[in-house]
């Protein structure tokens, strides 16, 4: 019907006075405003009353709710990326090459089956007429960083001889369209069960393993 969208229900949470720092405590309370009511119809003062601080306070940390739905996605996108980050910067061998790109599948799987992450998908969904800025955000501080963040990895790999010659951004691509092909669409639609610690753990080590295949070291002599 006219003049209705789709909302998000969930119940509304107040975190105690002194449960984390006063930014994480802005942030939950700002992602559950926007999951509730939506982007467009959260406010500001109702953020700050259920972080319980000002909205000086809020004002301080974060100048828009822009910002704070960026800060959001960056910090769930960058946990995400740990497994990378955590790795030698330089992988020193087709072993560590292959248990990084593991490591990294299966944060990203179980990344995108948070239903926190789904509930972002289907707010930027929901909201794309109203606040088209949500999708851009989420694409540029989620899929975006992530893509770039493994291809530099990658080049990396290249640069130490563990993968062949080729643009490690394609590379990146084609791991992670075999890591989740569809999943995340039929996971947005609710067609499919958020996968199992097996499955997850099966779509890694295949997607790990085909792209190694796909790209092999250049042979001694090349």
């Amino acid at each position: 019907m006219k003049g209705k969208r789709a909302v998000i229900r969930v119940h509304p949470t107040r975190p105690p006075p002194g449960d984390g720092s006063l930014r994480e405590r802005l942030l939950r309370a700002a992602f559950a405003v926007f999951r509730e009511h939506g982007f467009s119809d959260a406010s500001t003062l109702e953020i700050a009353t259920r972080a319980q601080v000002s909205k000086r306070d809020l004002y301080a940390q974060f100048d828009s709710k822009e910002a704070m739905l960026t800060a959001c996605i960056t910090e769930r996108a960058g946990r995400m990326r740990q497994p990378l980050s955590l790795a030698s910067q330089v992988p020193d061998s087709p072993e560590a090459l292959k248990a990084t790109l593991f490591e990294f599948g299966k944060s990203l799987l179980h990344g995108l089956a948070d239903p926190d992450v789904l509930a972002v998908y289907r707010l930027a969904i929901a909201e794309s007429a109203r606040a088209p800025e949500i999708a851009r955000i989420l694409d540029k501080a989620g899929r975006e960083a992530n893509h770039f963040a493994l291809g530099a990895w990658l080049a990396e790999a290249q640069a130490n001889g563990l993968i062949c010659d080729g643009d490690p951004a394609a590379m990146a691509a084609d791991f992670l369209a075999i890591l989740g092909s569809a999943l995340l669409i039929r996971l947005l639609l609710r067609v499919r069960d958020p996968p199992t610690a097996g499955e997850i753990e099966s779509r890694a080590r295949t997607a790990s393993e085909s792209l190694i295949l796909l790209y092999p070291p250049p042979r001694r002599g090349d």
